[in-house]
């Protein structure tokens, strides 16, 4: 029996319903947020245009240091939650490989009886959530980084027949980095709920509902939307 047979074997029907409303969430989410109905923006959405709007007040700014200085702030963020992310995928690689603490684990949530192979399977899932959440973090940082160097060749006379265009393009760069940063949080977001399986399908299925309506409320009723939403900027 291979291992693929012994963990579909594990698993109940509760356990394979649950894992596959967990992506299903995920990815519906995720489409949501960033492809909203257009009576309906969502925060992300709405941030693009002010993120165009950034970067056209900032050809006129003088001296650019506040912009610097944002860009480095937005930097940091990403390189923050990438360290956290590699730090989870050790700790998790280092459990996977560690059946003794596993067993433990499974010890305090579930009977002793459950199949291991089980319990490597939960903190795969969880796994394969923070490793795309890392994969998104990076990637965010180094285009954050190319915005930088975007904004650096912006001529310093906003007259310049390049200026507008350049500028242009380092907002859509922004924004891409954007794009992939809160990617990374929804990643970041699910990882949580999977480790509900550790306590079984049914808390499975409420961590995803409770993730999922944590996700759809912030990005679509929040306090911060109705804000953005008060006299906001042209859409590029």
């Amino acid at each position: 029996m291979t291992r693929f047979d012994a963990l579909f074997s594990a698993m109940s029907a509760a356990d394979l319903a649950a894992v596959t409303l967990l992506f299903a969430a995920w990815l519906a989410v995720g489409f949501v947020i960033e492809n909203p109905p257009a009576a309906r923006p969502s925060v992300s959405f709405l941030m693009r245009a002010y993120r165009h709007e950034w970067m056209r007040q900032f050809i006129t700014r003088q001296p650019r240091i506040f912009d610097s200085a944002i860009l480095a702030s937005l930097r940091e963020g990403t390189t923050f939650f990438a360290s956290a992310t590699m730090i989870a995928i050790g700790g998790g690689l280092a459990l996977l490989g560690n059946l003794d603490r596993l067993r433990g684990v499974a010890a305090g949530f579930e009977a002793a009886g459950t199949p291991v192979i089980l319990w490597q399977a939960k903190i795969v899932v969880t796994l394969i959530f923070v490793a795309n959440a890392f994969l998104k973090f990076v990637w965010a940082h180094r285009l954050f980084g190319y915005c930088a160097i975007m904004m650096a060749s912006v001529p310093n006379e906003p007259e310049h027949p390049a200026a507008i265009p350049r500028a242009a393009q380092a907002a859509q760069i922004n924004v891409t980095a954007a794009r992939s940063f809160n990617a990374g949080l929804r990643s970041v977001y699910f990882a949580i709920a999977a480790l509900g399986w550790l306590a079984g399908p049914l808390m499975l299925l409420a961590t995803t509902a409770l993730v999922t309506w944590v996700s759809w409320r912030r990005e679509f009723t929040s306090h911060s939307r109705t804000v953005m939403l008060q006299d906001p900027p042209a859409a590029p």
